[in-house]
């Protein structure tokens, strides 16, 4: 079981294309395949899409610095599936508490959007990252490309769990809570409000108990 790829994972050629400009440009950031992060007793899971260039690619760390960070992990602390401070930085000495945030494609692709063949050739890291949490019982996707990309690693069509901001199923043994993706563009807009977010991680926390 592989639930981590190596920092310098060669499968995605564009994406070692784009890791390898991208650390030629700024050197001191992270520039490889941004580990999961947590508690790895967790029942929670936080799956994202994939790291940002200048967030988990710079940090390190999933939804680490930049605007999707501050409402994910604000919105943990407040709901105690963390504890400490979100600073933004991976030494910030934030923990997640019974939760585990990890993405569904673990190297920052060019604009934000991995390409089809980048998801399927990232989702056995996906699919051994959730069989590696022994006491799993919610997933939280962020969006539904996220949402589609677990679907298929636990081995369903993407269909399987309807979309949409709210929306659940029961896949496999496993509650899924698909959520509108905590970006900047989402919370400006309006499409997902503070209160929209932080309503999905109560129901996490109803059902995980």
């Amino acid at each position: 079981m592989t639930p981590e790829a190596p920092r310098d994972c060669p499968l995605c050629p564009r994406l070692v294309v784009y890791r390898q400009d991208n650390a030629a440009k700024a050197p001191d950031w992270f520039n490889g395949a941004a580990p999961s992060f947590g508690d790895p007793q967790a029942r929670l899971v936080v799956v994202g899409l994939a790291p940002g260039r200048t967030g988990a690619n710079r940090t390190g760390r999933p939804v680490t610095g930049d605007h999707a960070g501050v409402l994910l992990y604000e919105t943990l602390l407040a709901a105690g599936f963390a504890k400490g401070r979100y600073d933004a930085r991976p030494d910030d000495g934030l923990e997640l508490v019974d939760c585990l945030v990890t993405n569904a494609v673990r190297c920052a692709p060019p604009g934000n959007k991995p390409l089809p063949v980048e998801e399927a050739t990232c989702r056995p890291f996906l699919r051994d990252r959730l069989v590696a949490l022994p006491r799993l019982k919610v997933i939280v996707t962020l969006g539904d490309v996220s949402r589609r990309n677990v679907l298929k690693a636990l081995g369903l069509p993407g269909s399987a769990a309807p979309a949409g901001h709210g929306a659940e199923a029961d896949v496999g043994p496993y509650r899924l809570i698909n959520s509108y993706h905590c970006s900047r563009l989402n919370t400006n807009t309006g499409r997902l409000t503070p209160q929209m977010f932080r309503a999905i991680f109560e129901r996490a926390r109803k059902l995980i108990g």
